[in-house]
């Protein structure tokens, strides 16, 4: 399935894409895409459901944040050997965590905005984990029970503050709209294989990024197993596992960042595809 949120921001209601690419209205069926409604129960009671029995939302809605009520927002930084090249660092032994606060969390069309003063605001598209139940000391055989599915996120990280304001890297990753999520919860019966996953983004239709999840340091299975041995996981915790080469920092011979005014587009092999303007923060 692919379950999703439309409506105004605050005010998204929970829908599934059907076959044919339209949105169905799940309200009536559950109150959001958020936790015990990840659940396997209730997944299957939602598959029992025929799509063409829910109301049909017409229009082209506002499509939210894929997940509700995200507690945590965990990151893993340098996952990709050639990306940790770019960025003049070593390839990490063990993960690399860092968090996104939940206020940055938005729509996967929504505006981004540039933080006050910024001159270094960057882009990177990843794989983002959905955690569908409590996980706490899985092991890695058994780490993918533990997710519900999977969708594009895009870590847009200010640089000058992730990197020149002391070594908290957390700083420059959580400004408001800096997590666009979405634009589908793709459940995990329909990627047959997640660590084979295509995955581009584009600035102002100049391919930037081109890559594949089969390059990670660290695979989704091994991200879970060592991130429950540090926190426990809830339902509706979101992982975002890392991006490929070509962030805007590591472009040669000088970086390139985003400025108000430009598009951003990106997606996922079997994922769907976000696309952001970016502005001026208020």
């Amino acid at each position: 399935m692919k379950l999703l949120r439309f409506g105004p921001n605050g005010q998204e209601k929970p829908g599934l894409l059907d076959q044919n690419g339209k949105i169905r209205d799940l309200s009536g069926v559950i109150d959001d895409i958020a936790g015990e409604t990840l659940s396997d129960a209730s997944l299957a009671k939602l598959r029992a459901i025929d799509p063409s029995t829910l109301p049909e939302v017409t229009g082209e809605p506002r499509i939210g944040p894929c997940v509700a009520r995200v507690g945590k927002f965990v990151c893993i930084g340098l996952n990709y050997a050639d990306h940790a090249a770019e960025s003049n660092l070593p390839v990490p032994t063990e993960p690399v965590l860092f968090g996104k606060w939940t206020s940055a969390i938005c729509g996967p069309n929504d505006n981004i905005e540039i933080p006050r003063a910024s001159k270094k605001t960057d882009w990177e598209v990843e794989l983002g984990v959905v955690i569908g139940k409590h996980a706490k000391y899985v092991s890695e055989a058994d780490a993918l029970d533990y997710v519900v599915g999977y969708c594009v996120i895009n870590d847009v990280s200010e640089r000058e503050w992730q990197i020149e304001h002391g070594t908290q890297w957390d700083k420059g990753k959580g400004f408001d709209t800096f997590g666009p999520i979405g634009p589908w919860l793709v459940t995990k019966d329909e990627i047959a294989d997640v660590q084979h996953l295509d995955m581009w983004l584009d600035v102002d239709g100049h391919r930037y990024q081109n890559g594949n999840t089969k390059t990670m340091v660290f695979g989704v299975a091994e991200l879970v197993a060592y991130l429950s041995k540090v926190m426990s996981l809830q339902p509706g915790d979101v992982i975002s596992t890392g991006t490929p080469p070509g962030v805007g920092m590591g472009v040669k011979p000088a970086p390139v960042y985003l400025k108000a005014g430009q598009t951003v587009r990106l997606g996922i092999q079997g994922l769907g595809e976000q696309q952001q303007r970016t502005v001026d923060a208020k």
